[in-house]
């Protein structure tokens, strides 16, 4: 971690590139993947403007939203395509290391600040294993177990899982949504588009015509309370998250806490702890006195994988 390597955050919309040495980065860009039609040509335009001493010899940690099993990497949400190999060679790298973001997202949690994270629900505390959920452009999950004096990283893909409903509208809006997809999954409603499919399946229940809205319409008519529908979808997704959450929670015995990432909550983070988040996390029948002992929080750093990226052994 101590010689200079390029590190990249590329999500669904938008891709972050900057230089990292010493478990720190720098020189931070931030692009939409739309401008570019490869992830070559996207990390090209960032390395043309370093010094050539810099680019000599770079190696590379790169975060995709997507899941990493072999060289053949394609994005789930995006669709950028390419082979870790051919990717390493043509831009001359002495090494690559590509590994899901939301791996990358919890390889930063043992290195944020107490200002870093913000609790949700009543302070507590733990240690042991740490889960790591995001809704963004998808939703991300991950996990992070401790071994001795360092951490086992283990990405998934648990934001494809079957979305389960608690209550009566909940299950009226999973059938909305199932005449839509034949598997509705978490991401469906726990995402950027998730927020509208939320929207959309509320009026449609009501029987009314839903207006052409955007997720940020929806959460800005729902924090001034200007339509009621998008009040209601936020509130379930913030539902929807919390019972999520305290699924893997239970999964993986998540007593090192739970940790929410991605960039729709950062700015609505008092309305989030103030939502039922929390009370879902913990509504688990017999097994809720557990869930109470585990924290959650909200993480406040905006590009929590390239800190990931920055301190991760390039040799896992």
């Amino acid at each position: 971690m101590n010689g200079l390597r390029l590190i990249a955050d590329i999500g669904g919309t938008n891709a972050r590139f900057a230089l990292a040495q010493n478990g720190r980065y720098s020189r931070l860009s931030t692009v939409e993947d739309g401008r570019y039609d490869t992830l070559h040509d996207a990390i090209v335009d960032y390395l043309a403007v370093l010094p050539a001493e810099e680019r000599s010899g770079l190696s590379a940690a790169i975060a995709i939203a997507a899941p990493v099993s072999g060289d053949q990497i394609t994005m789930t949400n995006k669709t950028w395509s390419f082979s870790v190999e051919e990717l390493k060679r043509s831009l001359n790298l002495a090494s690559l290391k590509v590994v899901n973001d939301f791996a990358a997202t919890a390889q930063a949690i043992p290195h944020l600040a107490e200002s870093e994270r913000y609790v949700v629900g009543m302070p507590t505390s733990g240690t042991g294993n740490i889960g790591v959920v995001g809704p963004g452009t998808g939703l991300g999950m991950s996990s992070l177990i401790p071994h001795g004096a360092d951490w086992v990283l283990v990405a998934g893909e648990g934001g494809h899982t079957t979305l389960a409903a608690s209550t009566e509208e909940e299950f009226a809006i999973v059938r909305i949504l199932r005449k839509r997809w034949t598997h509705v999954s978490a991401e469906r409603v726990l995402s950027g588009a998730g927020l509208v499919n939320l929207y959309e399946a509320l009026c449609a229940i009501q029987g009314i015509e839903a207006l052409m809205l955007t997720p940020a319409d929806v959460t800005r008519h729902a924090l001034h309370g200007s339509d009621n529908n998008c009040i209601k979808a936020f509130d379930y997704f913030c539902g929807f998250l919390g019972s999520v959450a305290g699924d893997l929670a239970l999964t993986i015995g998540a007593f090192g806490g739970v940790y929410i990432a991605g960039g729709i909550l950062l700015r609505f983070k008092e309305a989030f702890a103030a939502s039922s988040f929390r009370q879902r996390f913990e509504s688990k029948g017999r097994f809720s006195t557990m869930l109470e002992q585990i924290p959650t929080y909200l993480i406040l750093d905006d590009s929590p994988a390239l800190t990931g990226l920055a301190n991760l052994p390039l040799d896992i």
